[in-house]
């Protein structure tokens, strides 16, 4: 839906409506996208490209075949598998064979979920051992702007999300989710991504980056999921606050030298 009516919508009409009407654009979607295929476009998976180039994100995490879940025209890497309204739901994956895919990518799909833990749930179900889950979610404080819902931006986010703590009723930590829903996971590492965010006023829709990227590797022994300490500084716009998940806190060595650090 184009930005201009969608936000002459939500001016004049009630969240409850402008739900539904989401739901009716959601079903006729899926139908043209099954019989008429998805024009490419660029989202948020683009914004972070050149960044994750330079960090050799790529070699590191996308090996292999990958599904890219609420890819949105936007896939990750030639490598994937794109999966959307018109593939299936995103919520259980129930076409999808468990341990299938080498990488699971989801960028922005997470906070449209309507119970996230049993999203990762599904989403680490067809990981296959020794894969990486790599999460990339709207970070509230840079998008949202607000604790409370309805999104400003998008009537059918269902939740919020912080790195490390979860601020009730509406937003969820992720890594804390991440321990509370997964076995055998170990967090990579958890951070804030903002290069180019300079739109600080809560009225304005942000530019850049604005989000949270987390990678998690799946192993065949349960392993303590989480840190012992992440700390999050959103001082100044345009850098990545890098969170290391053992707990330390400084340059993550897998990280090119040009990436802002938390201190």
């Amino acid at each position: 839906m184009p930005i201009g009516i969608r936000r002459l919508l939500k001016s004049v009409l009630p969240v409850r409506t402008q739900k539904a009407l989401l739901d009716l654009q959601r079903f006729y979607l899926a139908g043209k996208y099954q019989m008429l295929g998805r024009k490419t476009t660029r989202m948020e998976t683009s914004k972070a490209r050149g960044r994750r180039v330079r960090e050799g994100f790529f070699e590191r995490y996308c090996r292999g075949i990958g599904l890219d879940i609420g890819y949105g025209g936007d896939l990750l890497a030639p490598n994937c598998r794109p999966w959307d309204i018109e593939h299936g739901d995103a919520l259980h994956l129930r076409p999808l064979k468990d341990a299938s895919f080498d990488f699971i990518y989801s960028s922005h799909t997470l906070e449209h979920m309507p119970d996230p833990s049993l999203a990762l749930k599904n989403w680490w179900r067809v990981l296959k051992l020794g894969g990486y889950l790599i999460l990339y979610i709207p970070y509230r404080d840079l998008y949202e702007k607000k604790r409370e819902l309805p999104s400003r931006w998008n009537p059918d986010h269902k939740f919020y999300f912080l790195v490390d703590e979860d601020d009730p009723p509406v937003t969820l930590g992720i890594v804390p989710l991440i321990r509370r829903s997964l076995s055998e996971a170990e967090i990579i590492y958890a951070r804030v991504c903002r290069e180019g965010f300079t739109l600080t006023d809560p009225d304005v829709h942000s530019d850049g980056e604005y989000s949270i990227e987390v990678v998690t590797q799946k192993y065949a022994q349960p392993t303590a999921v989480g840190t012992k300490k992440i700390r999050e500084d959103l001082r100044g716009p345009g850098r990545t606050d890098t969170l290391v998940a053992d707990g330390t806190e400084g340059r993550d060595p897998a990280l090119s030298s040009d990436i802002g650090i938390s201190v």
